[in-house]
């Protein structure tokens, strides 16, 4: 298979007929191209039986402009050509279709809103590698998954009708949107008419990922206790078990609704509730009262209960990492980012939303109080942590992802344990970045959707 990138030339109207595509003469030649017989063009689910003509000293690909009408390519985008003899297929892309939430028409600067930056970057880094992206909503889904309204930019975001991509990466930010019946059905008939590869297929919730990793021996010392929140012998159970115990919704996110209980040194019990600006402290004579002011919340918010740990801190802040865990080019975990997050003043949870700063792992763990042999070694022991949960997660959860965000927490003996995992790692806006440039979080989803187009 011999594959090359190439800019893709529109000629104008009757210049060149559908069914016929230019290619340079030392291509055909070296990759031993027919010109005396239809080949089949195809970009994403798009199929078209076409001629190739040679042109001397040219070094790219004219077609039509009806043909790239079709397949909703404008401009002259720089696109991998790949050539399959044994098929008598040439490919252009891989095409990536990318689904988000939402999106504003009337708004032409900023047509998805906060993520509109990291969507520009996506188009910079294909550029660069030589793949094509479009993006679209639950709403632009039909019944015809061949024919995807979608976003495609050349010269300013613009709308086009395109064909179901090679890969498709889900964006979407609602549990709501992602489980509507259209949206579960067109994701099995891309699969299953055209081979495409959906990653990031669902959200993650707590409760899966603790059931599922603790099936494995392997990754049980990374694993605090935690259950399904259920009932008041469970917390009681915990409670005498440790000191404080977490009540995590779990379907919650940015550390919103964390409950954290704990023991009084005179026997009653003091809860910290995660609100807007801070945190509200309650008392309770008993654990049976506790619990009743929890019943409420229990009828429409469903809990793990988790051990609580002591954490390392700076100056009382509790500080946490998040490790961004994407597959590469190979198809391969890799760790392409670790942060350290440390919680605001009046916050005993590390998140940005709740007052949080970031700051590089040898920056928090050097003004820790842990031993300087577990400071050296604290990166290297995140990092396999964040590398060991994210294959667990592949192994023991049926579903497709290509990257994660691990949290990982760091007790005061050094020993690492895991928070919990996101599937849908954010991608707002919050990064300055210079015209054009790609962060490696972006250039590594582009890496992976050309593996799985090319598997």
């Amino acid at each position: 298979m011999s594959s090359k990138k190439v800019l893709v030339q529109i000629m104008n109207p009757g210049l060149l007929d559908e069914d016929t595509i230019i290619l340079g003469e030392m291509m055909v030649r070296r990759w031993k191209i027919p010109t005396n017989r239809y080949l089949q063009l195809s970009f994403g689910s798009f199929k078209q039986g076409v001629k190739v003509l040679s042109l001397p000293r040219y070094a790219g690909i004219r077609i039509s402009q009806g043909l790239a009408y079709r397949m909703g390519i404008f401009s002259k985008p720089a696109l991998q050509l790949t050539f399959k003899r044994s098929a008598s297929l040439l490919r252009l892309g891989p095409l990536i279709g990318v689904l988000i939430s939402r999106d504003y028409p009337d708004s032409p600067e900023r047509p998805f809103g906060s993520i509109t930056m990291f969507c520009r970057e996506m188009i910079h880094a294909c550029k660069k590698q030589g793949a094509y992206a479009y993006f679209f909503t639950t709403d632009h889904i039909g019944p015809d998954p061949d024919h995807i309204k979608g976003w495609v930019y050349s010269d300013g975001w613009r709308q086009a009708e395109l064909p179901a991509a090679d890969v498709f990466y889900n964006r979407l930010t609602s549990r709501k949107l992602e489980n509507k019946p259209s949206v579960q059905h067109f994701l099995k008939e891309v699969k299953s008419r055209y081979g495409s590869h959906f990653f990031n297929e669902k959200f993650l919730d707590k409760t899966e990922v603790f059931d599922a990793l603790k099936t494995d021996p392997a990754l049980l010392r990374y694993l605090p206790e935690s259950h399904l929140f259920r009932n008041y012998a469970m917390l009681k159970s915990m409670c005498s078990r440790y000191p404080a115990v977490f009540l995590k919704p779990i379907r919650g996110s940015l550390g919103k609704g964390i409950i954290r209980i704990s023991r009084n040194p005179e026997g009653t019990y003091q809860t910290l509730a995660t609100q807007v600006g801070g945190t509200r402290r309650q008392n309770f004579e008993s654990l049976s009262k506790l619990f009743s002011s929890l019943s409420g919340k229990m009828k429409t918010t469903r809990y793990q209960i988790q051990q609580g740990l002591t954490l390392i801190n700076l100056t009382g802040r509790p500080v946490d990492f998040r490790a961004l865990v994407q597959k590469n080019r190979l198809g391969n975990w890799e760790i392409t980012s670790i942060v350290a997050r440390i919680a605001g003043n009046q916050h005993y949870v590390s998140n940005l939303a709740r007052g949080g700063t970031l700051s590089t792992v040898k920056e928090a763990v050097a003004k820790t109080s842990l031993p300087a042999d577990i400071k050296a070694k604290a990166g290297v022991r995140l990092k396999k942590a964040a590398l060991d949960i994210a294959a667990g997660i592949e192994a023991h959860i049926p579903a497709h992802f290509g990257e994660l965000g691990i949290d990982l927490a760091m007790d005061t003996a050094g020993k690492v344990w895991l928070l919990e995992v996101n599937s849908k790692p954010s991608k707002n806006d919050n990064t300055p970045l210079a015209s054009g440039k790609v962060r490696p979080s972006v250039k590594r989803m582009i890496d992976y959707a050309t593996y799985l187009s090319s598997s």
